[in-house]
């Protein structure tokens, strides 16, 4: 007795110890995630989706078990002997199984097939939600009338009832005639025949009837999935075949599998066995016609004639993928495009020219790292593009925070990543524009502690949560927590946030243990009452983990405001089941920017503002939680105004607009119009142009406003088509514009300015000459700057020293028309173009790449230079200049014959020393 004692003993111990391994951490994770939304503020989410999917799994549970269980129960009854013969063993003995193990196999059975059908509904929680709380979309279909709204929130709904029943019925069907054959109650008889019992065939034929009707719902639930799917016609959602070919079959087949329900119910209750095999041959036959007769359709009807006969299904599909994308109130203007710039256009658009972007992201990043990280502990993840108001004037700026990246920690301790080196600090700011003698960025807000030479300060520096922090940390301790750096001590600071758990007593430290697997957090003297745990820091995953339901913007941003750092990230609302409109990729054919989401870098509070009030989507969300979001007006002003229209959103609208811009059925079927955007070549491969930020007075607009543009050619063409703007600023916010070229003009291009400088006889050997001498030219991005009813292309080019880290931007590349010009500034450049004292080089010896001059400086008419080449002498100036241009110019001449001696190009020296001479003498006759 004791030694069977014993053996049970061992397996129980056994089996405990492996529960507690397995689910103990399970349990801490769920139960400190839930201390965190109570942290956040997110709890009533987090409960009303743990309510959800445990009420779905566990009706879905419960119903599987109770259709399997009881169908297995009634296919047991009929085991009228005490055994079942399953097999037999080598020696020719029987392997025997009496009623009662039968019954707990198939108890076993169906319940891990109904587990197996709950855990995955579990998930769909979020559809079951938004079927009860879903708002109309106030627009219908065209084939049934029916809004909108039922195909986003109700047939997926029905989708997932309807396979959750399939999956019962049939598993039910094939468990019971599984026991039925075990029990000896199906077998062949004489002919050949299957022999059944009148109680087996009644029951199988019931669940053939179950069967057929949710085949038939399957069926009728497959017409409407005809507008939100493709057939591999011209239009995505119905087109002509499929609405008067399949959808009619799709009827048919509804109604066969109806017929087939009264046929099993007739073969149930007699020995005819021909009901049920007319059943089936007829759901056979109508499916084998309907793919016949569609494909006959396609053939004799729809293809001799098809633009005629899909015309009415091409008008829904542009009208339906216009509204999904918000591109049905896109203002479409014509611009001539080849008009010639004056000096006057150039003064007048002052605004713009200051604020173009002459430093790209990626040399931008490098720079800051080398430059600006201090310790290799620090790290600068992604460079962001906003605007501010600095010393009174609209500037566009990039900036960048200074992270803590533990991972290059040189001690890699638990003390130093978890209680000592715990947030980034500060951040690098300054404008797109301009560069110190050096080559280097000009920087407003710099070094540690952050040093601001603009009208505003960063108060509170400190950077817990950001774009990198992605492990948690424990604060209010009795460590010192590392703050920044000083000459060759350190500083540090305590935490004074509201941010992070409590970690309280024993238990507490003992879950979060579990949950991080640390033994270091149970067993360390330093914790205190007040201390607490942050983690869910990095951005993303935090808002990912808040709601997982939303989709998120690749990059967020940082913002200064009232001298603290905020995060801001754009969310969206999408979905794939819009009626007719064409998806941008798989799963997506409907997006809208319904979410801005503010997260305060300090002590990580994340607030959810409503940013699109009219999108059924999010309206739906707000009725499921009522909690998560606040209005966009509840924002505070200053955060307000860097508001953004992300670039994620406006890269899928540009590309699906390159099609769908084409409203004219004719026109769209041929595709006659179809633009892409355009492909530069970047290090020897195509690399597609990405929309960017900048600020611009739009043509027929009164004042420069922050935009995000991208140009457009014509498929497989060179020429410029068009460009798209976003508007950010003001009652503007995310109202697009398209500024298209007339088609009988060509208007150079991207790709064939690009091909233009690379062939320019000035630029393209120095280009070669210093590529080698040990350094390495990288083309930055190719920015389309419209100047009124014109453009002018702007590149700047870097020079980074052979194994050298730090990009340096030393010439700007200005084209326009049939001129294009390089030279160490864009003030220059554009004197250069347009004659002196179109731009006025700033006199401080910090920057060369100076802004230009304000528009309401006053400057002496002139005519545009003649076209010409790249190496064309600069316009000679009219007559009744001032002195003060003259000194602006000879300073150019001057600079660029000293970089000219700088990079052993003899020839530009002399032709620069040569043009500074006769400047100079000009200021002598104008004494």
């Amino acid at each position: 007795m004791a030694q069977q004692r014993t053996r049970l003993f061992r397996p129980t111990i056994i089996l405990v110890g492996l529960s507690l391994v397995f689910l103990l951490p399970s349990a801490a994770a769920f139960y400190t995630d839930w201390l965190w939304f109570k942290e956040v503020g997110f709890e009533a989410v987090f409960a009303k989706r743990l309510r959800t999917s445990f009420l779905t799994a566990g009706v879905v549970f419960t119903v599987a078990f109770a259709g399997l269980w009881t169908n297995a129960l009634v296919a047991l009854s009929v085991l009228t002997q005490p055994y079942v013969v399953i097999a037999s063993t080598a020696q020719g003995q029987p392997i025997l199984f009496n009623r009662a193990q039968v019954r707990r196999a198939a108890t076993i059975i169906a319940t891990v097939a109904a587990l197996a059908m709950a855990l995955p509904a579990s998930t769909r929680w979020l559809d079951l939600l938004e079927y009860r709380h879903a708002v109309p979309f106030g627009q219908v279909d065209p084939i049934f009338n029916r809004d909108v709204s039922f195909y986003v929130f109700q047939l997926p709904v029905y989708d997932f009832v309807r396979g959750i029943a399939l999956a019962i019925v049939i598993l039910s069907l094939v468990f019971a005639a599984g026991i039925y054959i075990l029990a000896g109650a199906v077998g062949i008889g004489p002919r050949n025949r299957v022999d059944t019992t009148r109680r087996t065939r009644v029951h199988l034929s019931l669940l053939a009837v179950l069967l057929f009707i949710v085949m038939a719902a399957g069926a009728w639930l497959d017409t409407f999935r005809i507008l939100v799917s493709s057939s591999g016609g011209i239009v995505h959602g119905g087109s002509y075949v499929d609405v008067h070919a399949r959808l009619p079959f799709l009827y048919a087949t509804t109604a066969v599998l109806g017929i087939g329900t009264i046929l099993a119910v007739v073969h149930a209750f007699s020995r005819r066995v021909w009901p049920m095999l007319a059943a089936v041959g007829l759901y056979v036959v109508v499916t084998v016609a309907g793919a016949l007769y569609a494909a006959i359709v396609q053939r004799v009807i729809v293809a001799p004639n098809e633009q005629v006969r899909e015309l009415p299904f091409i008008e829904r599909n542009i009208a339906a993928t216009r509204r999904a994308f918000a591109l049905d109130a896109v203002e479409e203007r014509e611009l001539p495009g080849d008009t010639l710039l004056t000096r006057a256009d150039v003064a007048a658009n002052a605004e713009t020219l200051e604020n173009v972007r002459l430093w790209d992201h990626q040399p931008l990043l490098d720079t800051f790292g080398q430059i600006q990280e201090i310790r290799s502990y620090y790290d600068f993840v992604s460079v962001d593009n906003d605007r501010y108001v600095v010393d009174g004037k609209y500037r566009q700026i990039m900036l960048s925070g200074r992270e803590l990246n533990s991972d290059t920690l040189q001690n890699r301790s638990w003390v130093n990543e978890r209680l000592t080196f715990t947030h980034g600090y500060g951040l690098t700011l300054g404008p797109v524009n301009q560069v110190t003698s050096e080559g280097l960025p000009v920087l407003f807000i710099k070094d540690i502690p952050p040093l601001s030479t603009a009208d505003f300060q960063v108060r509170e520096p400190s950077l817990y949560f950001g774009e990198l922090a992605s492990n948690y940390v424990l604060v209010g301790t009795r460590t010192k927590e590392f703050h920044h750096p000083k000459g060759d001590d350190n500083v540090y600071t305590e935490y004074s946030g509201s941010g992070g758990v409590p970690l309280g007593g024993f238990w507490r430290r003992l879950l979060f243990g579990l949950r991080f697997r640390s033994t270091d957090i149970l067993l360390t003297d330093v914790l205190t009452a007040d201390s607490r745990v942050l983690f869910h820091r990095r951005i993303r995953d935090r808002l990912g983990e808040i709601a997982p339901f939303i989709a998120y913007d690749e990059d967020p941003y940082l913002v200064i405001a009232d001298g603290r750092l905020f995060w801001i990230c754009d969310a969206y609302t999408m979905t794939g089941l819009y009626p007719y409109s064409t998806p941008a990729r798989p799963g997506l054919n409907y997006i809208r920017n319904s979410v801005k989401v503010v997260v305060d870098a300090y002590d990580g509070t994340t607030t959810y503002y409503l940013a699109d009030g009219q999108d059924p989507l999010v309206q739906t969300l707000a009725r499921v939680f009522p909690t998560l979001f606040r209005p966009i007006a509840e924002m505070p002003a200053v955060l307000r105004r860097h508001v953004r229209y992300p670039e994620d959103i406006f890269a899928i609208q540009t590309a699906v607009f390159s099609t769908f811009h084409m409203t004219n059925p004719g026109v769209f079927y041929n595709k006659e119009d179809q633009w892409e955007v355009p492909a530069i070549e970047s290090e020897g491969n195509p690399v597609l142009m990405q929309p960017y930020y900048t600020i611009m007075k739009l043509p027929g607009e009164k004042r420069a406003e922050f935009i995000q543009m991208l140009p457009f050619t014509p498929r497989r063409k060179d020429n410029l088509a068009a460009w798209m703007v976003a508007r950010s600023d003001g009652d503007h916010y995310g109202k697009l514009l398209v500024f298209q070229f007339p088609k009988q003009k060509v208007v150079f291009g991207p790709r064939q300015i690009v091909a233009r400088i690379n062939q320019d006889q000035v630029i393209s050997p120095q280009i070669t000459l210093w590529n080698q001498q040990g350094s390495q030219v990288i083309q930055g991005t190719l920015l389309v700057i419209p100047i009124e009813q014109s453009l002018l292309y702007i590149r700047p080019l870097y020079l980074r020293a052979s194994g050298g880290r730090i990009p340096e931007l030393k010439r700007v590349i200005v084209a326009h028309q049939n001129q294009i010009v390089m030279e160490e500034t864009l003030p220059a450049a554009l004197n250069r173009i347009f004659g002196p004292g179109a731009a006025r080089v700033e006199r401080s010896p910090e920057t060369l790449a100076g802004a230009v001059a304000d528009s309401n400086v006053s400057q002496p008419p002139a005519s545009p230079a003649e076209p010409g080449s790249a190496s064309a002498a600069a316009p000679v100036p009219a007559g009744g200049e001032s002195l003060d241009t003259l000194a602006g110019l000879a300073q150019e001449h001057y600079q660029r014959a000293l970089q000219a001696q700088r990079d052993g190009n003899w020839a530009l020296y002399g032709e620069e020393i040569k043009k500074l001479g006769d400047v100079l003498e000009r200021m002598r006759t104008r004494k």
